[in-house]
């Protein structure tokens, strides 16, 4: 089954464990080891980082009448979770998914937040497995083929807070995990974001990142009243 994947990633893994380990939920492991460290999450937050990179290059190269800001905003859109889960559902990433079994009975292969890690996992794997190279491939050949050359479709919270918050000097934005409850299959997250060591917002959300965005929305509302 793995192979199908493979073939629709169009990558072959030299060690095939680095896929396994980036189709590994934290549900599954922490189920099966008691040991999230055997999840995908470490994959995730190295895949997140080259996703980001190669998109920002392609970015600059192809758009330079664009100015930052709304480069930012592009890549935003085009490595939201959105994107990414749109880009497992076309590969079919979701029935390869290692799942807990409460993860599975509700839903977890097509939850946005879990396919979008996975996908951010995968581009790691290939990273680790054949380079540069292989992970910018799986990159160009699925996220630079949909370009929001026009209209944003996703809104960035976090951006757009990054840029009214730029507006002054010496201005800091820090996002802080205060909490979290629920099963793994319905686990919520709870973020503070802090400006200048004072909360600003507070959001919540089934991904950190999600939560990061619905304190970063917050904290935009508070702002822009106490304007």
């Amino acid at each position: 089954m793995i192979k199908d994947l493979e073939s629709a990633i169009g990558y072959r893994f030299r060690n095939i464990s680095l896929l396994q380990n980036a189709l590994t939920h934290s549900s599954y492991a922490n189920e099966r080891w008691h040991d999230s460290l055997k999840s995908n999450e470490r994959l995730e937050f190295l895949g997140d980082s080259i996703l980001g990179m190669v998109v920002a290059e392609y970015l600059y190269q192809s758009f330079p009448d664009r100015p930052e800001g709304e480069l930012t905003r592009m890549r935003a859109d085009m490595v939201c979770e959105t994107s990414l889960a749109a880009v497992a559902n076309k590969i079919g990433l979701g029935q390869h998914l290692l799942l807990g079994h409460g993860e599975d009975r509700f839903g977890g292969r097509t939850r946005a937040s879990i396919l979008a890690d996975a996908v951010e996992s995968v581009i790691a794997a290939a990273f680790l497995d054949g380079g540069m190279e292989a992970a910018r491939g799986f990159i160009e050949k699925f996220i630079l083929t949909e370009v929001p050359v026009k209209k944003l479709h996703n809104a960035d919270y976090k951006t757009a807070l990054q840029e009214l918050v730029q507006q002054k000097k010496n201005q800091t934005l820090t996002y802080s995990l205060v909490g979290e409850s629920g099963p793994d299959h319905d686990k919520q997250f709870l973020v503070e974001v802090s400006l200048n060591g004072n909360v600003v917002g507070t959001g919540t959300g089934r991904s950190k990142k999600r939560a990061e965005q619905d304190a970063a929305r917050e904290a935009i509302e508070m702002l822009r009243s106490n304007a």
